[in-house]
């Protein structure tokens, strides 16, 4: 295809609501959109299409969701029930599943976009288990630096958690390292690059939320969990791979919750 065709269809591309779901590199030139499109199943003419308003709606709605659904359910709960018990816990994390349930559903069928548009399925298993270990590794590292240079033991918040069942600790753990890369990074970044905004920016956004979800357990976890995020975040844009960021995240928060446990 001729350059001056493939700049026609990366401007049209652009000046849709859909850009960024169709090209998996903004680099890299107008073969990886065409085979994009046929990995999503749709014809060129179908993604150059601007998106519907339903679509726009969807992905605002969804970016709540992302971006808000956490804390506001955590939250919630706490105001109504200050101390945490493991009714409440079984409760918060059942909306979160929930919650994380709907943003899927969302996509395919509200936004009727492929999971590849939130980065699953954009990398073989084996390419996203060495690089989630990889990741993980970084992050557990960063952490540990940053708790002993922080004094960071956790406080109540920590205390509170480290009493319920193991079983409880577990769920959590893994709802964690599974539902905020899905929401923090996957979602947030690839829709708020879609509304418009630098790549950049749109990791920047839900990296300061994130972080701020934290206050829980004080400033040192706030700076301990944005250290993390920047690492998770930028993993995540360089290789688009939310498998890798879900283990990686799961695989710290495993080892830092649960394994003191089994072994104590």
């Amino acid at each position: 295809m001729a350059a001056a065709g493939c700049r026609a269809i990366r401007k049209a591309l652009e000046s849709s609501g859909r850009r960024a779901y169709v090209m998996e590199r903004r680099d890299a030139g107008c073969t990886s959109i065409l085979h994009y499109s046929k990995a999503c199943g749709k014809s060129m003419a179908d993604e150059i299409r601007p998106a519907r308003g339903k679509s726009t709606k969807a992905t605002w709605i969804g970016l709540f969701i992302a971006l808000f659904g956490i804390v506001l359910i955590r939250d919630g709960i706490k105001l109504f029930v200050p101390t945490a018990s493991v009714r409440t816990t079984e409760l918060r994390e059942a909306l979160i599943l929930a919650s994380a349930a709907l943003l899927l559903f969302l996509v395919r069928r509200w936004e009727g976009l492929p999971f590849r548009s939130i980065g699953i399925g954009t990398s073989v298993w084996w390419k996203s288990v060495l690089w989630g270990l990889v990741t993980m590794v970084l992050c557990g590292g960063a952490g540990i630096v940053l708790a002993k240079a922080t004094g960071y033991g956790g406080g109540p918040a920590a205390e509170a958690f480290a009493r319920l069942p193991l079983w409880l600790i577990t769920v959590t753990v893994f709802r964690a390292g599974i539902v905020e890369e899905l929401f923090y990074r996957a979602y947030a970044i690839e829709r708020l690059q879609a509304l418009g905004m630098n790549r950049y920016v749109a990791a920047g956004i839900p990296l300061v939320i994130f972080a701020g979800a934290h206050y829980t357990a004080g400033w040192a976890n706030i700076l301990i969990a944005f250290a993390l995020g920047i690492i998770l975040a930028g993993f995540y844009l360089w290789r688009r791979d939310l498998v890798a960021n879900m283990l990686a995240h799961t695989l710290v928060d495993f080892v830092a919750n649960v394994l003191p446990r089994l072994f104590s």
